[in-house]
C-alpha cells in the first residue's frame, strides 16, 4: 500500500506539473503546431524519467551497485528505451516537418497562396475624400490616447491605454480604437471584479479622441490575468484552434468592444503556408464566442488578416514566381514589398498599402499593391515611381530647417496623378505639416499647414509644370449673398475676415495677408459679394478670390 501511494503521488506530481506547464503555456492540441510538439516531447521525457527514478530506487533498494543502476536501467528496462526511441521520432518528424513544410521544396505552393489581380490606378482609386484617409499614423495616434487618459482624473490613477490602436473603419470613418489596460498587479486585484470601464476611440481625419465608457465594463482582455485572460479563455473553449499571434481590438457599429481572433491554416505541409481559415469573435464584455467561416465573417468586422501576414504573403507571391533557387541566385523577375505599410479605406474595408520593388534594392518602385484585410483580395497596380523612402526623404529636406520627420506614406490619387501623402511631426511626435511628392517626379513636393493648402499647392505645382491645369476647378466653389456679418481675427500673426451671408449657415475664412483678398475691408454687413473658395469638413471655408 505504501509503495502504490508513492508511485501515485509521484503521478499525481507529474500531471500537476504538466497541467502548471498547460495553463501557462497554452499551447494547441494539434499536430500543426510546434508547442503541441515541444509538450509532446516534454510529456515523453517527464514519463521516462519518472519511470527510470522509480527502477533505480527500486534496484537500489535490491543491493544492485550504484555505479551500475543507469546502465543497468537502460538495458533492461524496455519502457525507458522505448521512452527514448519515442522521443527521438518525435524530433525526427518535427525536424521533418519543417523541411517538407519549407518553401525550399514547396516553392511553388507558396507562390499561389496569394491571388494578384492587376488593376487600374485611376478607375479603383478615386480623387480623394480627405474624411476616409488616415492623417495620423499609430505614434501621433498614441500620443492624443496618452493625453486623453491623462485628463480622465477619475481613471488614470487605475488604468492605462492598451496598446492594440487597431485601424478600423467606424461609421465609414477610419478610427483607432484600443482598450484600457489595469495599471499594474495591485490595480488589477483591485478593479477586476468590476473589469475596464473604458476605450479610447480616434478620428484619424480629425484627431478627435474620445474616451468611451461602457455601461458594461470589459471583463476579457490582454491586460486579465487567470481564466479572464483573453489568450487563456480563448484556449479553453477552443483547445485544438491554433490562434494568430495578432488578435484585435475591434468595435461594431453599436460601438460594442470585441476581439477578434484569426485562428491559423496551415496549407502547406505540418508548418507551412500559413494563412486563416477561421475567425473567432469574443464578446469583450460577456466572453461569448462565436466561431465563423473566414469567408462568412460579418462585414463589420475589419481585421482578419495582419499586415505584416499579407505582405509575407506577397512576398511569397513575388519572390518565388520562378522558383526557390532562382530567388536566391539568379533572381528573374523577383519582386518585394517595400519596407513599410500604411492603411486606407476603401468601400467600407480596410486596405493595406505598400509599394512593391525589386529584390536588388534599387531606390524605385515598379507599382504597388493594395490588400484587403477581411477578405485578402490583393490589387497590383503598375505605377513607376520612387520608393517611399525617397519619397520621405523628398518632403524632408522640403523643411529640413524645421527637422520634422516624415510619416510612411499612403498613395493616393490627386488630379489623376499618383501622390504620396504624408504627415511630417516633429521632435514631440506631434504632426505640424503635410506634404504631397508625385511619385514618378519625386522631386515635385507641396508642403501646407493643412491638408487642404497642401493640396492645392500641389495642383498648382501640376500645372506649373504642365500636367494639370494650374487650378482645378473641381476643388473649388463659387457663391453669391449678401453679407450678414463679418469680423476681423487674428490666427498666428496674420489678420482673417470671418464672413457670413444672409440664408447660409457656412462661416467663410478671408485672409488679409493675401494682397488677392485685401479688398474684404472695404465690404460692409448688407453688401453683395461674389467669393471663391473650398469647402473644409470644420465648416470654416478658405477663400481664394473675391469678386
Amino acid at each position: 500500500m505504501k509503495k502504490v501511494s508513492k508511485k501515485l503521488l509521484l503521478l499525481l506530481v507529474l500531471f500537476l506539473f504538466l497541467g502548471i506547464y498547460y495553463y501557462i503555456t497554452l499551447p494547441a492540441i494539434n499536430i500543426h503546431a510546434a508547442g503541441f510538439w515541444t509538450t509532446l516531447g516534454l510529456l515523453i521525457a517527464a514519463v521516462t524519467v519518472l519511470y527510470a527514478v522509480i527502477q533505480m530506487r527500486r534496484q537500489s533498494k535490491s543491493n544492485v551497485v550504484q555505479v551500475k543502476t543507469v546502465e543497468y536501467v537502460f538495458k533492461e528496462f524496455k519502457l525507458v528505451k522505448a521512452g527514448c526511441a519515442l522521443l527521438i521520432l518525435v524530433f525526427l518528424i518535427f525536424a521533418a516537418g519543417n523541411i517538407l513544410s519549407s518553401p525550399i521544396v514547396n516553392a511553388d505552393k507558396y507562390q499561389k497562396l496569394m491571388t494578384v489581380k492587376e488593376s487600374d490606378f485611376t478607375e479603383d482609386i478615386q480623387q480623394t475624400n480627405y474624411n476616409t484617409i488616415p492623417l495620423l499614423d499609430k505614434e501621433s495616434a498614441e500620443l492624443l490616447g496618452n493625453r486623453k487618459m491623462g485628463s480622465m482624473v477619475d481613471m488614470v490613477s487605475q488604468f492605462e491605454v492598451g496598446s492594440d490602436y487597431t485601424q478600423i473603419n467606424y461609421k465609414d470613418t477610419p478610427v483607432r480604437v484600443t482598450p484600457l489596460v489595469y495599471a499594474n498587479e495591485i490595480k488589477w486585484l483591485t478593479n477586476q471584479k468590476t473589469g475596464i470601464p473604458a476605450y479610447i476611440r480616434i478620428d484619424m481625419a480629425t484627431q478627435n479622441t474620445e474616451c468611451v465608457k461602457l455601461s458594461q465594463a470589459i471583463k476579457y482582455s490582454k491586460s486579465e490575468y487567470f481564466n479572464r485572460n483573453i489568450y487563456r479563455h480563448l484556449r479553453f473553449h477552443y483547445p485544438t484552434y491554433i490562434f494568430d499571434d495578432q488578435i484585435f481590438f475591434e468595435i461594431d457599429d453599436e460601438g460594442t468592444p470585441y476581439w477578434v481572433c484569426p485562428v491559423k491554416k496551415f496549407n502547406i505541409g505540418l508548418f507551412g503556408g500559413q494563412t486563416v481559415g477561421n475567425v473567432v469573435l469574443c464578446n469583450a464584455v460577456t466572453g461569448e464566442c462565436t466561431d465563423y467561416p473566414v469567408e462568412k465573417v460579418p462585414n463589420w468586422i475589419d481585421k482578419v488578416y495582419s499586415a505584416e501576414l499579407l505582405t509575407e504573403l506577397y512576398n511569397y507571391y513575388g519572390i518565388y514566381k520562378h522558383g526557390f533557387f532562382n530567388s536566391i541566385l539568379g533572381q528573374k523577375d523577383c519582386l518585394k514589398a517595400t519596407n513599410g505599410y500604411n492603411y486606407i479605406a476603401l468601400d467600407d474595408d480596410v486596405w493595406v498599402y505598400t509599394g512593391v520593388t525589386s529584390v536588388s534594392g534599387d531606390q524605385s518602385n515598379v507599382g504597388f499593391v493594395l490588400m484587403n484585410q477581411r477578405t485578402m483580395e490583393t490589387k497590383y497596380y503598375k505605377v513607376e515611381g520612387a520608393i517611399e523612402d525617397s519619397a520621405m526623404s523628398s518632403a524632408e529636406g522640403q523643411v529640413q530647417n524645421l527637422g520634422y520627420q516624415a510619416t510612411f506614406p499612403l498613395l493616393l490619387n490627386i488630379s489623376n496623378e499618383p501622390t504620396y501623402f504624408m504627415a511630417l511631426k516633429d521632435g514631440a511626435g506631434l504632426v505640424k505639416k503635410y506634404a504631397m511628392v508625385n511619385v514618378q517626379k519625386y522631386q515635385w513636393v507641396a508642403i501646407g499647414d493643412t491638408v487642404k493648402e497642401c493640396e492645392k499647392a500641389y495642383v498648382s505645382l501640376l500645372g506649373t509644370n504642365g500636367i494639370t491645369e494650374a487650378k482645378d476647378e473641381s476643388l473649388y466653389e463659387q457663391i453669391t449673398g449678401k453679407i450678414a456679418a463679418s469680423a476681423p481675427v487674428v490666427i498666428e500673426g496674420n489678420t482673417h475676415y470671418y464672413v457670413a451671408l444672409e440664408n447660409s449657415e457656412d462661416i467663410f475664412d478671408v485672409d488679409v495677408s493675401d494682397k488677392n483678398l485685401i479688398g474684404i475691408i472695404r465690404y460692409q454687413t448688407g453688401d453683395v459679394i461674389r467669393m471663391t473658395f473650398s469647402r473644409e469638413e470644420s465648416g470654416l471655408h478658405t477663400v481664394t478670390e473675391i469678386q
